[in-house]
């Protein structure tokens, strides 16, 4: 899987050798010797990423530097690589969503199989936001009519409670729903209720 690996580590051989490593595995590979590098100048999100990352570093440390990427919402999955490994460490920074903990030295193989790892599960949550953000889009061109009907067909009523509710005929919400149907660009109710569930719009009906 090809993309950018961000290395974060401040032993200078360590990080032309891992950048040779990576690099013969076909990743594009930028250093930085502090963490304070990578947010002077930090790596774009458009391409398919993760920074390797030291716990041990000069000035803000890895774990410091994770809690400062999770605070600007950086979409880049961390992979700590250390050659000081703790218990303690290791479970807090997991727990903060690091991909995964390897201790030096590390083989070629379990290597690039954390990174290909961390960014299969990167491209997931992408395509997940995308997905997410492509129901919103359809949700927003719904007119004032057309939402107001889709409210009341995922909550379960029929076109006749409908009509009765907006003060309009089975007719007209008929053509409302056909036309709410067609711009959430689902075939079934079973799919409409999907996509308001995964909007996150029946838990405040609940509410």
């Amino acid at each position: 899987m090809p993309g950018f690996v961000y290395v974060v580590d401040d032993d200078a051989s360590f990080r032309m050798a891992i950048q040779r490593r990576l690099k013969l595995a076909g990743y594009e590979v930028v250093t930085y010797a502090s963490a304070q590098q990578l947010l002077d100048d930090p790596p774009g999100s458009s391409h398919p990423g993760c920074i390797l990352l030291d716990v041990q570093l000069p000035g803000l440390s890895g774990p410091e530097l994770q809690t400062s990427l999770l605070q600007c919402r950086s979409p880049l999955p961390i992979v700590f690589l250390t050659g000081h490994a703790d218990t303690a460490t290791t479970v807090r920074a997991i727990k903060a969503g690091a991909e995964d903990f390897l201790t030096k030295p590390v083989s070629s193989e379990q290597l690039i199989d954390a990174i290909e790892r961390a960014m299969a599960q990167q491209e997931a949550v992408r395509s997940q936001q995308s997905k997410l953000d492509s129901l919103r889009s359809r949700l927003t061109s719904l007119s004032r009519r057309e939402r107001q009907v889709f409210d009341l067909i995922v909550r379960g009523k029929i076109n006749k409670q409908i009509a009765y509710e907006l003060g309009t005929t089975e007719r007209t919400v008929k053509a409302h729903r056909h036309q709410v149907m067609t711009k959430m660009q689902v075939l079934s109710f079973a799919e409409l209720v999907s996509a308001a569930e995964r909007l996150g719009l029946l838990d405040s009906e609940k509410a």
